[in-house]
């Protein structure tokens, strides 16, 4: 469409900054609504496969994203001691390298900036308060008072979405899977310069470069839903859940002494099968497809949604138009990843598979990888 449009986005995580990168690189108005004080990210790494930062470089900060992170391309397949049992090329799109590590923190940093720099303003403390879409604009109240006219308001406002609940209830709530994710930074050994993934039994654990100096550690355990750990020994938990480890792993749990450095979520997922937009108002990321962190795609189909969203907007006549056709696109992808990413957590974790995931984890994770970095 030739008019410019005002976008609201809600919420400033990865896939809201991106879509207000952008689209206000395009010349659309667009502000952010962030519930959040200040600027801050949860969590301690990411993996950017190669199809998130195809898309991050259609926004301008892919160079940005290399430069505070740690460029990697061979998944290490590891038995317990560490021995590598394989090695496994990861696939690229395009010109892009095939995977990033990077640390939530500096990729807010990176992504604050690039909205900033395009026109976008970002309000922190805020979040919708009401909202009323007449068909040709929704207006909205914002918690901080403020009220405004908009073409489009975009939720990218998480899996506990409050803009879900306010189109669909308690429909769509968060469905716990059994599992937990197990996190923490540590100093990056010289020999892990990709991803090495630890083996034993139903274990595996991850050891992830983020930058020159630093890497995580991860794993996923069956979890009560009730379990936290122990504020007091949260280090020595996860110690005792990784003891069959020796090697890098062993080497890497030593290093951490503090039990608030252990980053515990439980995993979580959420699929909305009814439209993903009404009206004017839509969900995108994991508002509308969260999914098990098992393939590294979370935030890499919050990105895809962000860029493809902005540029549908450009290429229909209308808003509504615009929204069919980039739900149209974007669903059977990150639906496809949804369904896979939680296959393999169940087979990783030796749970029963329906025949429906048998059927899609033929395709196996490296064959995941290689459908994924073709054109989103």
């Amino acid at each position: 469409m030739t008019s410019r449009l005002r976008v609201l986005v809600h919420g400033g995580g990865i896939g809201g900054l991106t879509l207000a990168t952008a689209l206000a690189r395009r010349g659309h108005t667009v502000e952010v609504a962030e519930l959040r004080g200040e600027l801050e990210a949860l969590g301690v790494g990411i993996i950017q496969p190669s199809n998130a930062l195809h898309a991050l470089r259609e926004i301008g900060v892919l160079d940005d994203c290399l430069a505070v992170g740690f460029e990697w391309e061979i998944l290490t397949v590891a038995d317990p001691e560490g021995n590598a049992l394989a090695r496994i090329p990861q696939p690229r799109m395009d010109d892009v390298p095939p995977s990033n590590g990077i640390p939530r923190p500096a990729l807010a940093r990176v992504l604050n900036a690039a909205a900033v720099a395009a026109g976008a303003k970002i309000r922190f403390s805020t979040t919708i308060t009401e909202l009323t879409d007449d068909g040709s604009g929704v207006d909205v109240t914002l918690s901080d008072g403020s009220s405004d006219r908009w073409d489009l308001v975009v939720g990218f406002d998480g899996i506990g979405s409050p803009l879900r609940s306010r189109l669909y209830g308690d429909r769509y709530t968060p469905e716990y899977t059994g599992f937990a994710n197990w996190r923490v930074t540590v100093p990056r050994l010289p020999d892990v310069r990709g991803v090495v993934m630890g083996t034993a039994q139903e274990t595996k654990a991850l050891l992830t470069p983020i930058t020159d100096d630093t890497m995580y550690l991860a794993a996923v355990f069956a979890e009560p839903e009730d379990f936290r750990p122990d504020p007091e020994r949260a280090h020595e938990q996860f110690a005792e859940r990784l003891r069959m480890f020796s090697g890098p792993i062993a080497e890497a749990l030593g290093a951490v002494t503090d039990p608030a450095a252990v980053v515990y979520s439980r995993i979580s997922q959420v699929t909305v099968d009814a439209p993903w937009h009404v009206g004017r108002v839509v969900l995108a990321g994991d508002a509308a497809h969260a999914s098990t962190p098992q393939l590294a795609q979370g935030a890499a189909m919050a990105v895809e949604d962000a860029v493809v969203l902005a540029e549908v907007l450009d290429a229909q006549d209308g808003v509504p138009e615009a929204l069919t056709a980039w739900e149209e696109r974007r669903r059977p992808r990150a639906l496809w990843v949804q369904a896979l990413s939680r296959a393999v957590l169940k087979q990783e974790m030796g749970g029963e598979t329906t025949a429906e995931e048998d059927e899609l984890l033929k395709i196996g994770v490296p064959g995941a990888a290689h459908v994924l970095v073709n054109p989103y």
